[in-house]
């Protein structure tokens, strides 16, 4: 048999972003478990609940890497998918103040995208993808500039085409029905989802997306997380056993964000700047915003100010600075050096409040009336450690270096295939 000419338009080395990453040689899943800090997965392979889990620690690779602050969804998904921080790629939260128009909006839109994915790349390159997201706001994110390939997310799982989503009838495939938004179950379509495709179509790169509802109610080690893990490695095992490179991380950690009394322990930000700047002065940026606040009522650790015209940012750093349960307050210049994000989209001042604490706008405007549990949120520093789990040793990596959990893809195809 003739051996085929290698194509010299198909390059097997591609570079995005200022990265070089090679050409998958066999099936590539990246797994993005939405508010997984590290506990939950120590808690539930020491209970015995995932024993894929304990096979892969063993045998491939177990790290520890950074998020990208502020730790919330968006802006860590898309660092995960374009291979660098939102000082590259522009998403710096799930919600801006857009100071063009005057008007706070959702970071969904993919004209906010400054840097192209790695999806759109291998695609170009003639590699097959699926992204398969458990919240819509994040898809067309993901499959921005992408041609070809499968793109949709289990919320909206009842409505895929073929020309939006390249896939239709995707509730037979998966034979689920459409998941509840505040439930466990639109994790689960994600996983089982990503098995059937997986087993029909056997893309090159799959990419797998989950929520952080279970999370945001459940601590590490309890029933309802320990289920939720369990459910995850039955899914992952079957990836494995399909043949599939796994590279799982997070879009960022969780923490019970309460006080003493359980109750939620809550720096009102802008009663705070309307009492001591003057009303409707200062402008607060909550970027934890998004459609599905019911199990986190709005409230994060990473707030942004902007300040009226004129005003100096050092003196109201320095009295915030001072504030109990204050962790971090930057000015714009000094919060974009040290978290890496684009200075033209995060205000005049960046408040990070510490572990147990969140950042609130006024006390009026948080409806806390959905949790039924006390608070778990995100979104700060103490949030910022996730796991960098891949199922195969990775010779020749430096294990002293720094790890993101935007190094997934550069893992899983420069060293484990």
């Amino acid at each position: 048999m003739p051996v085929k000419a290698p194509n010299p338009r198909k390059p097997a080395v591609l570079t995005v972003n200022k990265r070089q990453y090679k050409l998958p040689t066999r099936p590539t899943v990246i797994v993005c478990v939405d508010g997984c800090e590290p506990d939950y997965l120590a808690q539930a392979v020491a209970n015995g609940r995932m024993p894929w889990l304990k096979r892969t620690l063993a045998g491939g690779t177990g790290l520890v890497a950074d998020c990208v602050v502020p730790s919330f969804t968006n802006p860590n998904n898309l660092s995960i998918v374009t291979g660098v921080p939102p000082s590259v790629h522009g998403i710096c939260g799930n919600y801006l103040f857009d100071t063009a128009t005057g008007t706070e909006v959702m970071m969904n839109d993919p004209k906010w995208l400054r840097a192209p994915t790695i999806f759109a790349a291998l695609a170009e390159a003639g590699k097959s993808i699926t992204i398969i997201t458990a919240k819509d706001k994040l898809r067309r994110l993901l499959g921005h500039g992408m041609k070809g390939g499968i793109c949709f997310s289990s919320e909206k799982s009842n409505e895929v085409t073929m020309d939006e989503n390249g896939i239709d009838d995707v509730l037979s495939i998966v034979g689920l029905p459409v998941p509840s938004v505040y439930s466990a179950d639109l994790s689960e379509f994600v996983f089982a989802a990503g098995v059937k495709l997986m087993q029909r179509n056997r893309p090159d790169v799959m990419y797998l997306s989950t929520t952080d509802y279970v999370q945001h109610k459940h601590a590490p080690g309890t029933e309802g997380a320990n289920d939720f893990y369990s459910m995850m490695d039955g899914y992952l095992g079957q990836l494995d056993e399909l043949g599939c490179v796994i590279a799982l991380t997070a879009d960022h950690g969780m923490n019970a964000k309460v006080a003493m009394d359980g109750t939620p322990d809550v720096i009102y930000l802008q009663d705070w700047c309307d009492r001591t700047l003057g009303a409707v002065k200062a402008r607060v940026i909550l970027p934890i915003t998004d459609p599905y606040v019911v199990h986190h009522g709005a409230l994060g650790s990473f707030a942004t100010i902007y300040l009226p015209e004129g005003m100096a940012a050092a003196p109201v750093v320095a009295q915030l600075q001072a504030l109990k349960g204050m962790e971090v307050v930057l000015d714009r210049a000094a919060a974009a050096e040290r978290f890496e994000l684009p200075a033209d989209r995060i205000g005049d001042i960046v408040c990070v409040s510490e572990r147990f604490t969140v950042i609130g706008t006024s006390a009026s405007r948080h409806d806390l009336s959905g949790l039924d549990a006390p608070l778990r949120s995100h979104g700060g520093i103490s949030e910022q450690r996730v796991p960098l789990i891949l199922n195969r040793k990775l010779p020749g990596l430096d294990m002293t270096r720094r790890f993101r959990n935007f190094d997934a893809f550069d893992l899983a195809l420069n060293y484990a295939q």
